[in-house]
């Protein structure tokens, strides 16, 4: 009788075809860089729970990959008659089989027993984590262990490292003992139903829809989109299209914008419609140059280039905060002459004082300061002034000169090929057609430009790479700020300035 691991079981709930592929056709998924980078993140997060919960290092790693399902079946169970904690126990019963992050001895009203602790990379607790726990317990207590709670840990956003490698508060636990408990007979059901799909000569005929990105990525959906009628103008070119009347048509079967109604679209929305399926582009120039107008010059372009840690690396940074360590300013004085300055820090220290203090020196006193998505930048600046109170005045100054150019462009111009959004490097060429992000070498997007700051400051990495990165970075970042030049160029019509070398 077939039995399924928690992940499988997670599967089905998600989509019965998932599960169907990942038995029968592991060999078409394809998991997204961001996948990726989330599962090695969960591995970190793992690492660091560790040492929280066995600070005397008494506690025992079992590794599965290593020494077997069996074997490590076995030894959980002659772990789990001593006293020191366990990390990744496994227990298989009742056709379902999982492996414990943390297994901690405890005391309940007299009787001693385990406490078990699910490690989550989330900053809260999400509804498939609950059915986590629920198979977690389903197994543990099919296989005899005495179980007297269940908690699942997640990484407490609000926390602020003190520095050297003190990860005490790091995470938080939530008790879900009486849920998990109760929830037996729908563990069973999900068994049943695992095993009812896996058994099927076909794979599913389901239609993709919003599980299949929920409640993570599907590996599988590059496969099921291959094999799906191609859509001409799917409805998620729609602007928020993930709004709750156009997700239930979505749901429904309809997925041709051109079978939307009308009257179920939002200015916005009937804009985009119009201008794609007619395939002629959308400008209020006039409008546009004038939600412009006051903004003399000199003028300022700015944009930031972001980490964040799911376990803080410097002193005095929280879970997940975005540090800037990057930025690019183009400036544009009154006689039109085009000016680039830049900032990178790849020491490998905390980037945030020092860029902190290039910026103000980069941004001048007077001039608006031009963003695209300025309430992101804003919030990094506002951070930075929380953290350097010496520094706060002149940047709080700053967040008040930043004017976002993303609305104006939102408001009043619309190309086709943008396929419903505004994001600047889908604007560019429609605008500025002779500036290629994929011409750049190396880095040509945000995770791009993460993946290889990492890479530049890890202690292994040669010279002669870090050199290559921060060429790479500084022209990525740069090509981010000169777009917004050309924007802002377009917008009020001014004549082409000349890049500066």
């Amino acid at each position: 009788m077939k039995s399924f691991s928690k992940s499988k079981l997670m599967a089905y709930r998600q989509c019965a075809k998932r599960l169907w592929l990942e038995f029968h056709r592991p060999e078409l998924r394809e998991d997204s860089a961001a996948s990726e980078a989330r599962f090695k993140v969960g591995h970190e997060v793992g690492e660091i729970a560790r040492r929280i919960y066995d600070p005397d290092e008494k506690g025992i790693l079992l590794d599965v990959g290593r020494d077997g399902y069996d074997a490590v079946f076995r030894e959980s169970q002659a772990l789990l008659r001593s006293t020191k904690p366990v990390f990744e126990a496994g227990f298989a019963a009742h056709g379902a089989y999982a492996f414990a992050d943390v297994m901690r001895p405890a005391h309940a009203k007299g009787r001693k027993g385990w406490r078990m602790v699910e490690v989550k990379s989330s900053s809260e607790v999400k509804d498939y984590h609950r059915d986590d726990a629920a198979v977690q317990a389903f197994a543990a207590r099919g296989a005899g262990v005495p179980l007297l709670s269940v908690a699942l840990a997640h990484i407490d956003t609000s926390w602020t490292y003190p520095g050297g490698g003190d990860y005490a508060g790091l995470l938080v636990e939530h008790d879900l003992t009486e849920e998990a408990f109760s929830r037996e007979a729908e563990v069973r059901q999900w068994i049943a139903g695992a095993r009812a799909v896996v058994a099927q000569p076909e794979e599913p005929d389901l239609p993709m829809g919003r599980h299949c990105g929920e409640p993570w990525p599907c590996g599988f959906a590059g496969y099921c989109e291959s094999e799906a009628p191609q859509v001409e103008y799917p409805v998620q070119w729609l602007p928020r299209a993930t709004s709750k009347g156009l997700r239930q048509l979505f749901d429904e079967g309809i997925v041709d914008m051109r079978d939307v109604p009308d009257d179920l679209l939002n200015e916005r929305q009937l804009r985009v419609k119009k201008h794609t399926l007619s395939g002629r582009r959308y400008f209020d120039a006039e409008g546009a140059e004038k939600a412009l107008s006051s903004y003399g010059l000199p003028a300022y372009f700015l944009d930031f280039e972001t980490i964040q840690f799911a376990v803080p690396v410097w002193k005095g940074t929280r879970p997940y905060q975005q540090i800037p360590f990057q930025f690019s300013v183009h400036r544009l004085s009154r006689t039109g002459k085009l000016a680039h300055q830049g900032f990178l820090d790849m020491s490998g220290g905390d980037p945030s004082k020092a860029f902190a203090e290039a910026l103000i020196a980069a941004c001048g006193e007077r001039g608006p300061v031009f963003a695209y998505n300025a309430p992101f930048e804003n919030t990094r600046i506002k951070e930075l002034a929380e953290r350097y109170p010496r520094l706060r005045r002149d940047l709080l100054a700053i967040v008040e000169r930043v004017v976002d150019l993303r609305p104006v462009a939102e408001k009043h111009f619309y190309h086709p090929g943008q396929q419903g959004s505004w994001s600047i490097k889908k604007v560019l060429p429609a605008v500025a057609p002779d500036l290629k992000y994929e011409d750049l070498d190396g880095v040509q997007d945000g995770g791009m430009a993460m993946a290889v700051y990492l890479e530049a400051i890890h202690p292994e990495t040669s010279a002669a790479r870090k050199a290559e990165i921060e060429e790479q970075l500084m022209n990525y970042c740069a090509l981010d700020t000169y777009a917004m030049v050309r924007l802002w160029q377009y917008f009020v019509g001014a004549s082409v300035v000349v890049r500066a070398t």
